[in-house]
């Protein structure tokens, strides 16, 4: 085992930098959290990046905390070698390699955590037992759910979610002048059909984002829930992408596919559970929320257009609001047969119109409905002022 510790962190023998591209409101969110004794989960889409901040975060650990690179420890707990091992076994082993007592203070990172079925109680030890800060990442949010409790009060949640606009004009390189500001436009058209897929940005390989698609649905979902029909599982979420911001009932996704009202409520659940998608519901009182149609939207533009083909810019462009402003927990809003895109929950008012204007009765609800502020977003300087 302590071949892989020391493959694992090569900082303990050499210099280390980071040598990707920084992710800063993450980095910065790290940051915030560090001092705190709270367990930090990153949690979030497979690929999007959260190996890559763990090791960004490693890096200024060392560089700006000034942290002895031997008390921190990174292993990625899916490595097939370590299968028979529990985290405490290998914990110990580290602490063993380095001759560290459990009450020198280590900063331990967990990746794929959740790989490790009894995760939550060994957390839990550390927690209340040893002197560490624990990060802990994960591409599953339902097997991050801690049905005994154990990290209750103990934890925290950050998702990582695909590169937002700045971001993707980083990874691209692409810096623009004040005086070539007419340029957002060209890029943006780009983003709408790129998505923020870190590794797909930089390489531009569209086999890279079926590939994942094909792994997470057969790994995550028809594998680890043993679902024998796959196809259909695979043509539900075609079927989601074609409808990405349009209301769906599951009773209408239940007649198209022709399989039952509860196997559909099961499969949608796992989408959402896996981060391929996420659910919209209406605004209103709670009996309204749960009795009417969700809106879906895709986790990543660029995964929806493998699966639709790059068409509909007003469906990706509100796909792309929704992401940016998911943090602000928005619903829809439909009232007499008219719909509105979003009300978020601090009470802004948004209608997505790519290059468009709203018609008749959706500009009669803008005006007529109370809210703080609203905003028609219709092209990418409304975009980035959001």
């Amino acid at each position: 085992m302590e071949a892989i510790l020391y493959k694992s962190n090569p900082w303990w023998e050499e210099d280390f930098s980071f040598d990707g591209y920084e992710r800063e409101r993450y980095l910065t969110q790290l940051q915030n959290v560090l001092a705190n004794p709270d367990i930090v989960f990153l949690t979030g889409l497979r690929r999007v990046g959260k190996s890559s901040i763990m090791k960004n975060f490693i890096a200024e650990l060392i560089h700006k905390h000034h942290i002895e690179p031997t008390k921190i420890f990174y292993i990625s707990l899916d490595l097939y070698l370590l299968d028979n091992y529990s985290i405490g076994e290998i914990v110990n082993e580290y602490r063993k390699v380095h001759k560290l007592s459990s009450s020198q203070k280590i900063y331990l990172f967990l990746d794929e955590v959740t790989s490790k079925k009894n995760y939550q109680q060994e957390l839990k030890n550390f927690y209340d037992l040893e002197n560490m800060k624990i990060f802990a990442s994960s591409s599953s949010a339902s097997l991050l759910k801690d049905s005994n409790a154990y990290l209750t009060g103990r934890e925290r949640t950050i998702e990582v979610m695909p590169l937002d606009f700045k971001e993707y004009l980083q990874f691209k390189e692409v810096r623009i002048k004040k005086a070539d500001a007419h340029l957002y436009e060209s890029y943006f058209e780009e983003y709408m059909q790129d998505g923020g897929m870190p590794e797909y940005v930089l390489t531009g390989d569209v086999s890279y984002l079926q590939n994942l698609i094909d792994n997470i649905i057969a790994k995550d979902i028809i594998a680890h829930y043993n679902i024998r029909n796959g196809q259909v599982v695979k043509d539900f979420y075609k079927l989601l992408m074609e409808r990405s911001g349009k209301l769906l009932t599951f009773n209408k996704l239940a007649n198209i596919l022709e399989i039952s009202v509860d196997s559909t409520k099961r499969y949608f659940h796992y989408f959402e559970e896996t981060y391929l998608i996420y659910s919209v519901t209406k605004y209103g009182k709670l009996n309204e929320q749960i009795k009417s149609a969700k809106k879906i939207y895709a986790s990543d533009v660029g995964l929806r257009n493998i699966v639709t083909g790059y068409r509909d810019k007003g469906a990706i462009f509100e796909n792309l609001i929704y992401l940016k402003i998911k943090d602000k927990n928005p619903s829809y809003l439909y009232v007499d047969g008219v719909e509105l895109d979003f009300i978020t929950e601090d009470g802004l008012l948004i209608e997505a119109k790519y290059n468009s204007v709203l018609n008749k009765k959706q500009q009669s609800l803008f005006d007529r409905f109370e809210a703080k502020e609203k905003r028609v977003v219709n092209g990418v300087g409304d975009f980035m002022l959001l």
